[in-house]
């Protein structure tokens, strides 16, 4: 079981990332999937979910209208388009999957979920 979380790097504010996470060795349509992100001395917050299926999804509200989370099942990819970043938005960011059905977006965004993939580091700052 592994997630790939990919595409961070270096963007000036104001401007856009798009990071990718990629599975493989589950049956991705049915594992929801999270962005996290974590800055120095922070604690890890939710910043999108996305259902299995897509139709429920989730964004903390400090992201609402910059991010926008999709998901390709057929590709076994989540991503999470940035748009607008301000330099509050630096962290690791994680991606994550939870099979447990019966939760929200929310649910996951706020109690975290059950894999984790490694974090791409964003940095925004001019």
């Amino acid at each position: 079981v592994q997630l790939q979380a990919s595409g961070g790097g270096l963007v000036q504010p104001g401007g856009s990332l798009r990071l990718s996470c990629t599975a493989s060795g589950f049956t991705f349509d049915e594992y929801a999937i999270g962005w996290f992100r974590q800055a120095p001395g922070k604690e890890r917050e939710g910043v999108s979910c996305i259902t299995n299926r897509g139709g429920g999804i989730y964004y903390r509200d400090s992201v609402k209208g910059r991010f926008t989370i999709t998901r390709d099942n057929a590709k076994n990819t989540v991503y999470l388009q940035m748009n607008s970043l301000k330099p509050e938005d630096a962290a690791v960011y994680y991606c994550a999957a939870d099979e447990r059905r019966g939760n929200s977006a929310r649910y996951y965004c706020n109690y975290g979920m059950r894999l984790w993939g490694k974090g791409t580091l964003v940095t925004v700052s001019s």
